[in-house]
């Protein structure tokens, strides 16, 4: 394994729920609670998990678009989290964000040329004539044309706006990507092409990807490594084969059950989540997943169980293995 690029340890993020006119406080929702991972340089680590678990957030934090309420983040083992605006403007430089939704995150007022040129601006990178060849080399390595950087947002497809997307993350030529669902709202056919190309990338730029998604599938094909978060917290963590083969926890072994296999001899055995997902404002005590699980112990109800190797390179938190 190589050497780590960013490691998380014990970050929290609480979101206060308030009420009546005075903006009182009366709780608060547990976005992410506890959630350590470290990322090695040139991985893909995918997240999944459902919707409402912390996955987003989690890359947000990250680059801290959101601040995090407790916890450590460290990039090339300097903490993120104590610097100022100013310094953090230069670790940004080198951590880029690819969001899920291709047209939302263009500013449609503006050219494709002027997108992809303002990291350059903002980082005081090169020269006016500089910047507009590296946009157009930009463009013509992410399969768009150079001649498309004139044009603006709405006239391109979902496949082609995500394509300038991920131009606008390699412009500062970053360490690490945080791609936040990149190819969610994308067709099918173009889910493929995009993920393909965020692979060629990696391989040509040296990158290093956390890759948020819910799609167990896409995770599988693209990630060297995955973690299953459930409630703010991670709960299984292993080698991409070793976890689809083998899953450890009952909330993988659930999720991988109701992904559809394409073969009508194949019969496979579900297992059906009982209940909803709970309030992240109230979680449940102990496990936060006992309330919907078959295999649920009393030591589940009250216990916490902490995130350990169980094999080399797997981690599970759950106390059938503690």
């Amino acid at each position: 394994m190589s050497e780590p690029l960013l490691r998380v340890e014990r970050l929290k993020k609480y979101f206060p729920i308030t009420s009546g006119i005075f903006g009182k406080q009366v709780g608060q929702v547990k976005a992410v609670d506890d959630l350590s991972f470290t990322v090695y340089k040139g991985e893909t680590l995918g997240i999944v998990g459902e919707s409402g678990c912390g996955k987003s957030t989690t890359g947000r934090m990250l680059l801290r678009l959101i601040e995090p309420t407790e916890g450590s983040i460290l990039f090339e083992d300097q903490e993120i989290t104590r610097l100022s605006k100013s310094e953090l403007r230069k670790v940004r430089r080198e951590m880029q964000m690819i969001f899920q939704d291709p047209f939302a995150s263009l500013n449609p007022r503006h050219t494709v040329e002027k997108i992809l040129e303002e990291p350059l601006i903002v980082h005081g990178i090169g020269s006016k004539q500089e910047r507009k060849k590296k946009v157009q080399e930009m463009l013509e390595v992410v399969g768009l044309s150079s001649y498309h950087a004139k044009r603006y947002p709405h006239q391109f497809s979902g496949g082609q706006r995500q394509r300038i997307g991920i131009a606008r993350a390699l412009m500062t030529r970053p360490k690490l990507i945080i791609a936040d669902e990149p190819v969610s709202a994308l067709d099918v056919s173009i889910q493929a092409q995009v993920l393909n190309l965020l692979e060629d990338l990696q391989k040509e730029f040296g990158l290093t990807y956390i890759f948020i998604a819910h799609d167990l599938g896409v995770v599988r094909h693209i990630s060297d490594r995955v973690g299953v978060m459930y409630l703010g917290r991670m709960v299984e963590l292993a080698e991409s084969e070793n976890l689809y083969n083998n899953p450890k926890h009952p909330y993988t072994k659930a999720l991988l059950s109701a992904v559809p296999i394409p073969d009508p001899e194949y019969k496979q055995e579900k297992q059906l989540l009982v209940g909803d997902l709970p309030s992240p404002s109230n979680p449940p005590t102990g496990c936060a997943f006992h309330t919907r699980c078959d295999a649920c112990m009393e030591i589940c109800k009250t216990v916490k169980p902490e995130l350990k190797e169980v094999e080399e390179g797997h981690y599970v938190a759950c106390h059938l293995y503690s």
